[in-house]
């Protein structure tokens, strides 16, 4: 099966959701090349971007289920190829 490269930027308003994206980024362990966190004190919110290499079926379905959360934003960068 075909992967793509992306980049998943999440910002979340909400110090709660951090354990269920943690929880949901496990899910999708194997496909993370990998990760880098930025709490924003300042304004209240987390800023995280993972870098993966997978289907595209399983990218769409890992940044719908984090965007769904409360208080998260997700959007997914896909390398041209």
């Amino acid at each position: 099966m075909d992967t793509r490269v992306a980049i998943l930027a999440i910002i979340a308003h909400d110090n709660g959701s951090a354990q269920e994206i943690n929880a949901i980024l496990h899910e999708h362990a194997e496909y993370i090349i990998g990760r880098m966190g930025l709490p924003y004190r300042e304004r209240g919110m987390n800023i995280i971007s993972v870098a993966v290499d997978a289907p595209q079926d399983v990218i769409n379905s890992l940044a719908g289920k984090i965007g769904r959360l409360e208080g998260v934003t997700a959007k997914t960068l896909y390398s041209p190829q």
